[in-house]
């Protein structure tokens, strides 16, 4: 059900390969903590939400940055329209051509970077969570949210979190009955006491923040 990375320095770093690996890792949470198995029973099943790993899924994070989903799935289908998804594509591609399918002048230099940058894919599969994050953020424009929600999704990292996120923030908040929204390095240290599953507690949280929402009747 769960497998082991093979080459990594953590030999304890354990992927996510099937809904049956999430819900174990629930289950696993649910025994902790009331609180999750409460939940766990207002979300239901929890979302696999595995994607591909590579350049492409890296450029898409870049380009979803600080415009909503509608904009950045817009723009990613011109992105793709124009074949420009891959590192050679853009470090060819003219300035108005990044420009026509709707990337800002920050955004392009961004591009660009991650281009530049080599990475090796393919490695970052066999490396620490840790030395993930430290690759993917020497890059311009990739900040530790990325990197970790690349691990996450991209990598099915079984013990990575992202507390920079503002709605596991504010779920962890609402489960947890916390007097305000805890700061990222709070919930951090929060987030150490659901290792080894904490991207399924990520994923706990994000459920349940879409359901306290709904039915609060935030829109």
């Amino acid at each position: 059900m769960l497998h082991r990375m093979g080459h990594s320095r953590d030999m304890s770093e354990r992927i996510i390969k099937t809904e049956a690996c999430v819900a174990e890792g629930a289950d696993w949470l649910a025994r902790q903590d009331a609180r999750f198995a409460t939940a766990l029973q207002e979300v239901g099943p929890l979302p696999l939400r595995l994607r591909k790993d590579g350049f492409a899924a890296l450029l898409s994070a870049i380009v979803s940055q600080q415009v909503s989903v509608a904009s950045a799935n817009a723009i990613w289908a011109k992105m793709q329209a124009a074949k420009l998804t891959g590192p050679r594509k853009i470090l060819w591609a003219r300035e108005e051509d990044l420009r026509a399918v709707g990337l800002s002048r920050q955004k392009m230099r961004y591009a660009r970077a991650l281009a530049e940058a080599r990475i090796d894919f393919a490695a970052l599969r066999h490396a620490s969570t840790e030395e993930v994050v430290a690759r993917l953020t020497e890059v311009s424009g990739i900040g530790v949210w990325t990197a970790e929600i690349y691990a996450m999704f991209s990598l099915g990292r079984a013990d990575v979190f992202a507390p920079g996120d503002l709605a596991l923030q504010e779920a962890a908040r609402l489960l947890f009955d916390l007097p305000e929204r805890p700061s990222e390095k709070a919930l951090r240290q929060m987030a150490a006491d659901w290792s080894p599953w904490r991207s399924v507690a990520a994923r706990l949280l994000w459920a349940y923040y879409h359901v306290a929402k709904d039915r609060e009747g935030i829109r």
